[in-house]
């Protein structure tokens, strides 16, 4: 391993882990606050449901390694909730093997050390329309109504297993326009979406009460030494103020300002396989289509108050 030994922040989950470094993805996002006191270590799988997850747990997260991470942030749900399909094959769990699944997978890390902390994501919300405008049936399944419980559900698991939990579901649908702005295709989050989730996860860690604290600005900065030059800016204090946005409280939210990544959506597919989608979802970046954008279709209309999901 690379030295000095730092601690571990551990992002496991589906794509919603997977795709977190992509452009000011919530992934970028926490290694950049943490890159100079711990390693962010992504094992994300796009795709993938709890039960796949349960399979491999002993071998992303070995009981006899010799270092165990601090913290694992776990994502699990959106595809388990999807409907199931007539074949029987598929991403979908049933609720309660989902939440039995998670209870393992929440137990299992606690074991790893006396000082492994875990926090659970729930499932966030998604735009219907946009997963259909995108993708066209090869999404098809996919509904608010069906993914809702499996948030609902997490949440009080977290409180019976004493796992931290965090809920996206409703952080996400607190935002302006959040319909609009908070998905790159219905399902996938925006830069803007992504801050919701860092300030969540950021609260949550600083008013933990875990010794030591992991709140990014607790931990030592590594080597935080000066060239001791008169009048000139301390590297130690620049270390910890250039990423200010992400005090909490802090006015002037980045949550403010208008965000366009990935404004240009894709043509709607026919069904592809994850091994597909995964070899040609950052094409557009390379060789950018003809752009299709969302003001070509019907409008998406956020749900009325009394139809909050």
């Amino acid at each position: 391993m690379v030295g000095p030994e730092r601690p571990q922040i551990v992002l496991f989950g589906s794509s919603i882990v997977q795709y977190s470094f992509t452009d000011r993805g919530w992934g970028a996002t926490l290694a950049d606050l943490y890159s100079r006191t711990a390693d962010i270590i992504l094992r994300g799988y796009a795709g993938w449901n709890s039960r796949f997850a349960l399979k491999v747990l002993d071998q992303v997260f070995p009981k006899d390694a010799v270092i165990q991470p601090s913290l694992v942030i776990v994502y699990f749900g959106g595809n388990d909730s999807t409907h199931p399909h007539p074949s029987g094959h598929g991403p979908h769990v049933p609720l309660s093997e989902f939440i039995e699944n998670m209870r393992k997978i929440g137990e299992h890390l606690l074991s790893l050390s006396d000082k492994t902390r875990v926090i659970f994501l729930t499932p966030p919300p998604m735009n219907e329309k946009q997963i259909q405008i995108v993708f066209g049936d090869a999404m098809r399944g996919r509904s608010n109504e069906l993914c809702r419980p499996y948030a609902e559900e997490l949440l009080n698991l977290c409180r019976e297993i004493n796992v931290k939990g965090i809920d996206i579901w409703t952080a996400i649908q607190q935002q302006d326009d959040w319909l609009n702005s908070c998905f790159t295709d219905g399902i996938h989050f925006t830069a803007k979406a992504s801050e919701v989730v860092v300030k969540e996860i950021l609260k949550v860690v600083q008013e933990a009460d875990w010794k030591p604290s992991l709140y990014w600005k607790s931990l030592p900065v590594e080597f935080p030494f000066d060239f001791d030059v008169p009048n000139s800016i301390s590297l130690y204090d620049l270390e910890l103020t250039r990423n200010n946005q992400f005090e909490l409280p802090h006015p002037g939210s980045l949550c403010d300002q208008e965000l366009t990544r990935n404004e240009q959506q894709l043509e709607p597919q026919h069904p592809v396989s994850l091994s597909d989608h995964e070899l040609t979802r950052n094409e557009q970046q390379l060789d950018p289509p003809h752009p299709v954008s969302l003001c070509d279709h019907e409008q998406l209309e956020p749900p009325p108050p009394t139809a909050r999901l």
